[in-house]
């Protein structure tokens, strides 16, 4: 079963997308900083990371480059997931290696197919 790390700090969302991604056959831990998601990325060493962006404490960007800078980390797949829409966003995903890009809200169905492709596409090394 593949494994799944949520770093949302919404508790109902984190709860909503972790309960829907469950029922899709996923295993999913879920931390609500980026603290605690770049430590769970570590020890855990998750198949695919969902990131939010505005966190509190270390931000998104903070842990999305941490994480890229990491060799136990840097080829796990990783979607941004956030409220921010701007292009400057967008490009900003691509810039740091990230594999996709979810403005909130998003389609889960979508979300879903993205997960499916990376995790059978693009698997770590």
């Amino acid at each position: 079963m593949p494994k799944i790390l949520l770093v949302e700090d919404n508790e109902p969302n984190r709860t909503m997308l972790a309960r829907r991604l469950e029922r899709k056959g996923l295993a999913v831990i879920a931390a609500a900083d980026g603290e605690q998601g770049y430590s769970l990325a570590l020890s855990e060493s998750p198949d695919l990371i969902l990131m939010d962006i505005s966190l509190p404490g270390m931000d998104g960007w903070q842990v999305i480059e941490l994480l890229k800078s990491e060799p136990a980390t840097r080829e796990i797949p990783l979607i941004v997931l956030t409220a921010h829409a701007l292009v400057s966003d967008r490009d900003r995903v691509v810039e740091t290696g990230c594999d996709d890009y979810f403005p909130k809200p998003f389609d889960f169905q979508r979300l879903f197919d993205a997960i499916s492709h990376l995790l059978t596409e693009k698997k770590p090394a």
